[in-house]
């Protein structure tokens, strides 16, 4: 059985509704629902009762809904353990990242790596925008670099390592681009350029969703990857919010990036899961991101 198919029961037993736990998942709602159908196919048992107020277990689904939980947790450690156990025997640290990773540190970052662990190899892995944890919650990598906030941080050890303003993106020829600054307010009526929509709580921190006053964004196109997401901006289709670094590591012609006045800045953290609180390997690289920045870890 595909644990994917149990994990999707548990958010709907949990949440009661099928568009609360698509929006918990990432997923859209008639996806969700056709792997509801095919876990019910595979088992041979109806498991929920369906109404216009929601989603309750039936008898059979009730017990699945016990029982989910512990079984899902074990199927994660032993797949984590797993995957864990043949990198340290390649001597290798997988780190996913989504973007610029933690900016100019980066480099720092592995050297110092490279000193406290000896013929250890870093290995970075880029996620696209649909993977907000960049393999993290999968158990792909051992940890991330990641933009914060993201789906799923609460579950997760996370250390801040540096915080940037967000600009705004624009195509060269927007009437704009020739501003020194921009009040977010301005940018309100603008269409966005934005990530996956199930990609929720992360696509909307990056629409600044919660400091429009309760105005929609209003969306120009969706993309998955920088260079997509840059060339939909200098195509027209929209404007975007963006780390100041954006104006570093991706410039392109006709994209141009200017400060945005009265917007939430962005962090940028390293990510572990807690059980490689006690992985050496894992928390000499965490030490080694924070020595970077020049924090110090508190414990």
């Amino acid at each position: 059985m595909d644990t994917r198919l149990v994990r999707y029961f548990a958010a709907v037993a949990e949440e009661g509704s099928l568009t609360r736990a698509a929006e918990r998942l990432y997923v859209s709602q008639p996806a969700l629902t056709k792997q509801i159908k095919q876990l019910e196919a595979l088992l041979g048992v109806r498991l929920f009762t369906r109404s216009r107020t929601g989603m309750a277990p039936t008898e059979a689904g009730q017990v699945l809904a016990e029982r989910a939980p512990a079984l899902l947790a074990t199927c994660d450690e032993a797949l984590r353990d797993t995957k864990s156990a043949a990198r340290r025997a390649a001597r290798v640290l997988r780190i996913g990242f989504l973007a610029s990773a933690a900016n100019e540190p980066t480099q720092d970052i592995i050297a110092r790596f490279g000193v406290v662990r000896p013929g250890w190899r870093v290995d970075m892995r880029q996620a696209a925008w649909s993977e907000p944890t960049a393999g993290l919650s999968e158990g792909e990598v051992d940890a991330a670099l990641l933009r914060l906030p993201f789906p799923g941080q609460e579950a997760l050890r996370v250390e801040v390592l540096l915080t940037e303003p967000r600009c705004v993106a624009l195509p060269a020829n927007h009437p704009l681009a020739t501003r020194d600054a921009i009040p977010f307010r301005e940018l309100w009526d603008e269409p966005f350029v934005a990530a996956p929509p199930e990609t929720g709580a992360f696509r909307d921190y990056w629409l600044a969703a919660d400091e429009r006053d309760g105005r929609p964004p209003r969306i120009g196109a969706s993309t998955d990857q920088p260079d997509d997401w840059l060339q939909a901006i200098a195509n027209g289709y929209g404007v975007a919010l963006a780390p100041e670094s954006a104006a570093r590591f991706y410039s392109r012609p006709g994209v141009v990036y200017r400060p945005v006045i009265g917007v939430s800045p962005s962090r940028v953290g390293i990510v572990w899961p807690p059980a490689a609180d006690t992985n050496p390997v894992v928390q000499d690289f965490v030490a080694c991101c924070l020595e970077a920045v020049g924090k110090t870890r508190e414990r």
